[in-house]
């Protein structure tokens, strides 16, 4: 999986050519709808009127629908997340239907109070290019505390205040200044101005995240569907047309909510494909470096469960895995091999004599020697207190006993820390080997101890590799 990283880099200048490639498609994209406004503007009768009351209703009602579900969805990621630019995008959303609604309530009368019909959708553009420029200035500003997010007072007020622009409207419409067409320029001029000043800004800041990419075009289309209203006459094409573009720009900042609800629910914490890349190649290398720390660990606590933790060497049931793993080769026509069993002689009395530290050092004493008289591949098992074994693969009962013989004198004649000069160690042995001895891992040890125990018997510090004459249990 790493190749599908570690590729080799491009030339930093094709890397800047196709970066700018990118920003111009998406400016190109953002743009589409001044295109089709300069086409209109130059190119179409404005005479020319398209007048439905029942489509517009129809469509108006739909985009109330869609706005209603869209500030539920808005509502809930911010519930979730916290994010301050989601509290203030559903204030957005939400003051948009509760204004807007009414345009297309309103229809039938187009013909009776125009203004009463107009002003309403200037004035949900207005409120809305408001708290989205709000809502854009507290981009990654810190998430509201749970208590916030759960206080239904603020909510209700701004609803209070979105219905009180209802009123303000309707009471402007049925003044004498509603025919004053600097009233619903200076709205739609506002919701432009400010439109354009929250994708300056975000430009600016050069905030580059999926979302928030989505969001400039959103806002963008905002801006131009207000200067297609400017532009426009009632139920003529521009007008239409200005319908369109802020639709189409609804539902694309409808999209990336959707995107926050199914991924992280926030504006903030949605990264680019390039983010993402550099975060998936870090979380790689840390995962690998887990895996080989994981594989460390597994085994220190594979020697820990195969080892006996004084000495080093390794435990019972470590040497009884080798020695069926002998066995097995010895099956398939290897050569045979030998077990040495060990026991240190008169241990109990050095240690209630010199205390059990000192003991304790001469058995790790014990088994370096062990280790220095023996092959790399051979085994010294500790097996308990103070008896050990040794397995010796491919290794005759004669061979055995010379390496025993060996390890004995090493024992007899060395001095072991803690203990006077007059104190020896010895170590009595019991050696069998596979086959002459038995073919089984019980009948092969149990020929070995027997063999200790006559060594013991016979006067200890001696090796034992037959059955001599019938013994008595040692006093």
């Amino acid at each position: 999986m790493s190749n599908l990283i570690a590729t080799d880099e491009p030339p930093e200048a094709v890397r800047l050519m196709v970066r700018v490639y990118a920003y111009l498609l998406l400016a190109g994209f953002a743009f589409v709808p001044a295109y089709l406004i300069g086409y209109l503007y130059f190119f179409q009768d404005p005479t020319l009127l398209f007048e439905n009351h029942l489509f517009h209703i129809v469509a108006i009602t739909t985009a109330t629908l869609a706005g209603l579900f869209v500030t539920y969805v808005t509502w809930r990621c911010y519930q979730s997340s916290g994010d301050p630019l989601l509290r203030w995008m559903t204030l957005g959303f939400l003051g948009f239907v509760l204004i807007y609604a009414l345009h297309g309530a309103l229809t039938e009368q187009a013909h009776h109070n125009i203004w009463l019909f107009l002003l309403y959708g200037p004035a949900s553009r207005l409120v809305m290019s408001i708290l989205l420029l709000v809502a854009m200035l507290s981009y990654h500003r810190p998430p509201d505390t749970a208590d916030q997010r759960m206080k239904a007072r603020p909510w209700l007020t701004w609803i209070g205040l979105f219905l009180v622009v209802d009123g303000a409207v309707a009471y402007v419409a049925n003044s004498p200044i509603a025919s004053d067409l600097a009233v619903r320029l200076s709205m739609e001029g506002g919701a432009l101005v400010l439109s354009t000043l929250t994708v300056t800004i975000l430009v600016l800041r050069r905030i580059r995240s999926p979302l928030m990419t989505i969001f400039i075009i959103s806002v963008t289309a905002f801006a131009l569907s207000s200067l297609a209203f400017i532009l426009a006459r009632p139920w003529n094409h521009m007008w239409w047309l200005a319908h369109a573009i802020f639709a189409g720009g609804f539902f694309m900042l409808s999209y990336g909510v959707v995107q926050a609800f199914l991924t992280t629910r926030s504006f903030s914490k949605i990264y680019s494909q390039e983010e993402l890349m550099v975060r998936l190649a870090e979380a790689m290398a840390y995962t690998e470096s887990a895996l080989q720390e994981l594989q460390r660990t597994n085994q220190k606590l594979g020697h820990l469960a195969a080892t006996d933790p004084l000495t080093g060497a390794d435990n019972r049931r470590r040497f009884m895995e080798r020695v069926e793993a002998e066995i097995g080769r010895t099956k398939r026509g290897g050569a045979p091999f030998s077990v040495l069993a060990l026991d240190l002689d008169n241990f109990k009395s050095i240690n209630d004599r010199f205390g059990h530290q000192v003991g304790d050092d001469i058995l790790k004493s014990f088994v370096e020697k062990c280790l220095d008289s023996i092959r790399p591949y051979d085994g010294v098992a500790r097996v308990g207190g103070e008896e050990f074994m040794i397995l010796l693969p491919q290794t005759s009962l004669e061979g055995a006993h010379e390496i025993a013989e060996r390890l004995r004198n090493t024992v007899a004649n060395s001095s072991f820390h803690g203990l006077q000069r007059s104190t020896v160690v010895t170590v009595s042995i019991g050696v069998s080997q596979s086959g002459r001895d038995g073919d089984t891992i019980e009948a092969i040890l149990r020929i070995a101890d027997q063999r200790l125990y006559h060594a013991k018997h016979e006067g200890r510090n001696r090796v034992v590799t037959t059955f001599k004459t019938s013994l008595q249990p040692l006093p």
